[in-house]
């Protein structure tokens, strides 16, 4: 499992080049710190969820490896949560403009990586024997620039195993909804802002809101597979606010290493058997070794 990993990092590194002290992926972002207040929820007995204010840290980054992309580029973007409950445990939540994930397994992952640097071989061939993949490149290359950070809704494309107080349970993904709602620019617009305009704005904002929805799965959804989205009639549930209040000055200061990790669940939430989920863990060692 390890060397699957470094070989997809050392992949991703042959994209984007190699950029020490950065993450191998979303190497661009920006750590905000914030406040999260479940809405009480019966769905699961996750103890940030039940109504009592918690701390967290929030990074919004983009997608690809270099961390001098701008921010004007054509791609996903991201949007980590750190939950610190009272008693000293931690849960994150990781999610992506996009509306699901590109492959199914690590090892595809791996080849359409490699496949990403020979645009030959990704159209037709690879595509050709990876449709599953084409929505979630279509809305990272399709999607016009975001106006802000805070002007995105994000998804967590994995699904977890929420487990109530009866012990009964059911699974969902996440959604984090802006308050501002959901605003583009125009590629010209977004250009002339400047390369980090993104950035500049969500210093400047001052505070903003997002509402977190769990999508209830329905029996015939596929809880296994992140290149499937879910339809749009699911049933969703608000589940909390977040407000970011401002830059995070404490985490990634000083040789703090800071990583979000959806494995990372607490009592009342299990992982689901999504093998690019359960691979995350391994990944984020390789890269996070490598950075540090």
């Amino acid at each position: 499992m390890s060397s699957l990993a470094e070989e997809i990092v050392d992949a991703i590194n042959e994209i984007s080049g190699v950029h020490p002290g950065h993450r191998a992926a979303h190497a661009k972002g920006t750590v905000m710190t914030g406040t999260f207040t479940g809405a009480g929820t019966e769905l699961t007995t996750a103890p940030h969820l039940q109504g009592e204010p918690v701390r967290v840290t929030v990074r919004f980054s983009n997608g690809g490896g270099d961390p001098n992309i701008p921010d004007y580029a054509r791609e996903g973007r991201g949007m980590a949560v750190k939950f610190y409950l009272p008693d000293g445990a931690k849960t994150d939540i990781v999610a992506l403009t996009l509306p699901c994930f590109f492959v199914r397994t690590p090892e595809d992952f791996l080849d359409f990586t490699r496949a990403r640097k020979d645009p030959e071989r990704l159209m037709p061939d690879w595509l050709g024997a990876h449709p599953e993949a084409l929505t979630a490149i279509q809305a990272a290359l399709g999607a016009d620039p975001p106006a802000s950070y805070a002007t995105c809704a994000y998804n967590s494309i994995h699904s977890f195993r929420w487990i109530d107080v009866d012990g009964g349970s059911r699974f969902v993904r996440y959604r984090w909804e802006p308050e501002a709602g959901e605003q583009t620019l125009s590629p010209e617009d977004a250009k002339a802002r400047g390369r980090d305009y993104l950035q500049q704005d969500l210093l400047a904002r001052g505070e903003s809101a997002f509402r977190l929805k769990a999508i209830v799965a329905a029996e015939e959804d596929a809880v296994d597979d992140p290149t499937v989205a879910w339809p749009e009639e699911r049933e969703q549930v608000e589940v909390g606010r977040l407000v970011v209040e401002g830059p995070e000055l404490e985490r990634e200061r000083h040789g703090d290493v800071l990583v979000f990790d959806p494995t990372r669940v607490i009592d009342g939430i299990e992982l689901s058997d999504d093998a690019i989920l359960r691979f995350r863990g391994p990944a984020y060692s390789v890269s996070v070794e490598r950075r540090t």
